[in-house]
């Protein structure tokens, strides 16, 4: 069976990878959308695309028999599900072989023994694959019965939903006087969210590595690995830095990760692309934890080790294709280290961002892979998940790719949101992670804040200084008269240029004279040594300050400067000379850090409400975030209330501090 026309389930990055693949093979691909999506790359990479009217992913992307309807409209003969939404969905892939459409994915009895991540785990214990003892709560215990079966485990111990995943209901228990709340509070969290609030317990190994096999089967009963990924460096139960090979994992324990995942696939039936994932102990002792039925993120670096286009495999799969010899035969060659570029502030306990991307460019360095839905211009909603791109380094070493991948990202200019790049960059520098000691308590060991730290007084200097000269070349280009005339120039010495900028909380005040050919220059009113002028324009600044020179490139959009170099990026605040009156918030205001919707109005006007209380709750890129009292004191305005839409900045509510 030949697919000749392919619908792709999916939105962003992983939609316009699967597009690529499938226009290489001449396939016909079609892409669904929101409204949002109308003007996104992936749309605009198919050869016809179909709206799916909403935005909300339960009124789009979730939608089985909108997708479906889709396919029979275009005379799509496939559909790829992608990762996420639909992916692992057995209604779905049911309801496209009752529709007379191939499912680019495992067979629906596959995906059901894997849904419930109870079966799975006495499925694949019955298989011989390796796994952590645990127990099953279907309904509320008494809490004896609670302390009985947790002591049967043994602690620590680790709650967690049994159906649905990214965090949800999951809760890790040191000691007999946690377990019983924990529990009947994961069974709440994980009705709430999944609608079923069964929960199980298992053996919690302490800060282990997260190391997953890809596998792959095809429709003659061949199930073969493609070796292991090193998944461990994550935040909130989700993956931020992926590898291949594992640094932890030799020839011996690769030809035993890789026995247990092809037994595990082929305990179901196996076909297509799939993970087995394992917790490992730091004595290399591994468990199962779960095979995701779908294609994962983090596949390119599988990719880049083996060669091999997943996609294109997948595909062939399921026009009833044996696995090619170079699957079945397939070699590690080199290392890939793939790194997730997320709109969110880490050192803010990473909070997600939104908002239009205004520039977006990677450098093309050698061995440097982009895969993206984003291009400038990109506007980052909030009803998706943040990620705007997955950049993936090959290298001969682990330590040449880690090299390549920092250098990228150092490299990339991503402005008009706050990103996790500096964290990235820092962590591919760090000592402990350059010798292959990561597990998933990384981030616990080394906060954000410390990793990536504070910009130093000379890069924040210099930046301001190459702002400020790019904006008075600007004005010198504007110029009706005189352009000629180098730019701030003087032939006797007057008044000093003059800008002021903000970053954070902190102020820059720049001043400069240009006469003749010398320079002087100070910010906030420190004098800056050897400063030199080498090229000024709006855009960028050949700058020497301190014998050192450096080009700096400057980009402005409205009030913000995004400033780039060797030193980092930067993204300055231009302050007015003359500021609006009444354009500061109340003192006490609390305001929206981002769009979203508002959940839950924790108090009321005229309520006393202490530090940190939770006053508002809203949701926005399906998480939910709570806004605090800043001061002990009287809640004298709420002009929100449960439902509303509030965008980024909008002031919820203020509290009038008690000692005001």
């Amino acid at each position: 069976m030949t697919i000749h026309k392919l619908l792709v389930a999916n939105r962003g990055e992983i939609a316009e990878r699967i597009i690529r693949s499938a226009r290489a093979l001449d396939i016909v691909t079609v892409a669904v959308h929101s409204d949002p999506d109308a003007d996104a790359l992936f749309v605009e990479a198919a050869d016809e695309a179909v709206r799916l009217p909403g935005a909300a992913p339960s009124e789009t992307y979730l939608r089985a028999d909108l997708i479906i309807e889709a396919a029979r409209l275009t005379g799509a003969d496939a559909v790829h599900p992608g990762y996420g939404f639909l992916s692992e969905n057995a209604d779905f892939a049911r309801g496209c072989a009752a529709a007379g459409i191939t499912f680019v994915g495992p067979p629906v009895e596959a995906i059901e023994a894997m849904g419930s991540k109870i079966a799975a785990k006495a499925l694949m214990e019955k298989a011989g694959v390796p796994v952590l003892p645990g127990a099953t709560v279907e309904s509320d215990p008494t809490p004896d019965e609670v302390r009985e079966l947790a002591g049967g485990i043994g602690y620590p111990l680790l709650v967690k939903a049994a159906f649905g995943g990214g965090g949800r209901g999951m809760r890790i228990v040191r000691s007999a006087d946690e377990v019983v709340d924990a529990v009947l509070g994961a069974r709440r969290e994980a009705a709430s969210a999944f609608g079923d609030g069964t929960v199980f317990l298992e053996r919690f190994v302490e800060d282990p590595r997260h190391v997953e096999v890809q596998i792959f089967g095809d429709t003659h009963g061949t199930v073969v690995h493609l070796f292991e990924r090193e998944c461990s460096i994550q935040r909130r139960y989700q993956k931020i830095v992926e590898e291949a090979p594992s640094p932890a994992v030799d020839e011996a324990l690769r030809t035993q990760l890789g026995d247990a995942a092809v037994a595990a696939g082929a305990a179901i039936g196996y076909t297509g692309a799939g993970t087995v994932e394992f917790v490992m102990a730091q004595n290399g002792e591994f468990f199962f934890l779960e095979v995701n039925t779908r294609l994962q993120v983090e596949h390119p670096v599988t990719e880049e080790i083996t060669g091999l286009d997943l996609v294109a495999l997948q595909i062939a799969v399921a026009e009833g294709e044996p696995l090619p010899a170079e699957a079945v035969d397939a070699v590690i060659t080199g290392h890939a280290i793939e790194a997730r570029l997320y709109a969110e502030d880490p050192t803010r306990d990473y909070l997600p961002g939104s908002g239009t991307l205004h520039r977006f460019t990677v450098p093309g360095l050698p061995g440097v892979r982009v895969d993206t839905g984003v291009r400038d211009g990109s506007v980052i909603g909030t009803n998706y998940d943040p990620m705007l791109a997955k950049v993936i380094a090959r290298g001969r070493t682990r330590t040449e790719a880690a090299r390549r991948l920092a250098r990228a990202l150092a490299e990339a200019e991503i402005h008009g949101l706050v990103t996790n790049r500096d964290l990235l960059v820092a962590i591919l520098r760090e000592p402990e992670f350059l010798a292959g000691r990561t597990d998933t308590g990384y981030l616990s060991r080394h906060e954000p804040a410390a990793l990536v730290g504070a910009p130093d007084e000379h890069t924040l200097a210099v930046h301001a200084l190459a702002a400020a000269l790019a904006e008075q070349a600007g004005r010198r280009a504007a110029a009706r008269v005189q352009r000629p005339v180098p730019t701030g120039w003087r032939n006797v010495r007057s008044a000093p240029q003059h800008a002021e900028y903000r970053l954070g909380d902190t102020d820059l005040d720049v001043t400069y004279l240009l006469v003749r050919d010398s320079v002087t220059a100070s910010v906030n009113g420190a004098a800056l040594a050897d400063v030199a002028v080498l090229h000024a324009s709006s855009d960028l600044v050949d700058l020497r300050v301190g014998g050192v020179r450096r080009s700096v490139r400057v980009h402005r959009v409205g009030d913000d400067v995004h400033v780039d170099s060797v030193l980092g990026g930067t993204t300055l605040t231009q302050r007015p000379r003359l500021p609006e009156p009444g354009t500061d918030a109340a003192p006490g205001s609390l305001l929206a850090p981002m769009p979203g919707t508002v959940l839950r109005v924790a108090a009321e006007l005229g309520q006393q409400v202490e530090e940190g209380a939770v006053v508002v709750v809203f949701e926005a890129m399906k998480m939910e975030h709570s806004v605090r009292a800043p001061v002990a004191g009287i809640v004298v305005e709420l002009g929100v209330q449960v439902g509303d839409t509030v965008d980024s900045g909008e002031v919820l509510a203020v509290i009038e501090g008690e000692d005001a």
